[in-house]
């Protein structure tokens, strides 16, 4: 299939993640690798970028929390409903050959693409420390599927329901001084990759971040992702960047632009 082009699929099976997040498994062989996204179409309601949660086996998920209009909707959809999506588009994760240990750090539906890559890195005989955080308990994705894999589960949250109380770039930090780790993945609010991306390259240790801004056509076309002050287009140059090159551009943790191009600070 070329990737500019919609496919219509039922729903096969919906799945509860949190008190406001849900996976949705589509019947379609899409080839994608972690770290890549479809554009995700519901007639009505309008098309939105989504991170690949998973595929195996003939089929992929993608997991979202119901944050907007288009969100809410497809939230709303159930088993058998169908949903229009296009893709894969954007870079991918890139684990090194010769790593025997992964950090992953997510916070939110930002896990997504962090779960994927998880269960390829073990299947590929890789740990993996699979940090996740949340503001309480219930707002926690993927615990138990990343558990299942084989992953280290550790766990913060800001009110100390579950794990530690605290952040989970506090977590990361303690498991980089404490084990040796060959590169750092994250994926989640962007203070926080931020955050990540520092601490890791205080301790030596190389990063990837998937960066999230306002996509319309997910092949670098109409520049609506295009980044300061580098120009490049998060669509088909990314999300997935090196952390050093985050860190050199200039709104990475700082602000993003609107669907008018207004800044929006984080």
């Amino acid at each position: 299939m070329k990737t500019n082009e919609f496919i219509v699929k039922r729903i096969e099976e919906v799945l509860p993640e949190s008190e406001d997040s849900k996976t949705f498994v589509l019947p379609y062989n899409l080839k994608s690798k972690p770290g890549q996204f479809v554009m995700v179409w519901l007639p009505g309601a309008g098309e939105r970028p989504i991170s690949i949660s998973g595929e195996k086996d003939g089929k992929f998920s993608v997991s979202l929390c119901a944050v907007g209009p288009v969100s809410e909707a497809i939230c709303k959809l159930k088993k058998g409903d169908k949903l229009g999506f296009r893709g894969p588009f954007g870079t991918q994760f890139s684990i090194p050959k010769d790593s025997t240990s992964l950090a992953m750090v997510g916070g939110g539906y930002g896990s997504a693409p962090l779960a994927y890559l998880t269960e390829v890195a073990i299947k590929e005989g890789k740990k993996v420390y699979f940090i996740e955080g949340a503001r309480n308990r219930n707002r926690l994705l993927f615990i138990n599927r990343m558990k299942k894999a084989g992953a280290e589960v550790l766990i913060a949250t800001d009110d100390g329901s579950e794990g530690v109380k605290g952040y989970s770039t506090d977590v990361l930090k303690n498991i980089l001084k404490m084990h040796k780790i060959d590169k750092v993945f994250t994926c989640g609010p962007e203070i926080m990759m931020k955050k990540t991306v520092q601490i890791s390259e205080e301790l030596g240790v190389p990063s990837e971040v998937s960066i999230e801004r306002y996509m319309k056509c997910g092949f670098g076309i109409c520049g609506q992702c295009a980044i300061d002050e580098e120009g490049i287009c998060l669509c088909k140059e990314g999300p997935i960047i090196s952390g050093k090159r985050a860190l050199s551009l200039t709104e990475f943790g700082r602000y993003r632009r609107d669907s008018t191009g207004k800044k929006v600070e984080w």
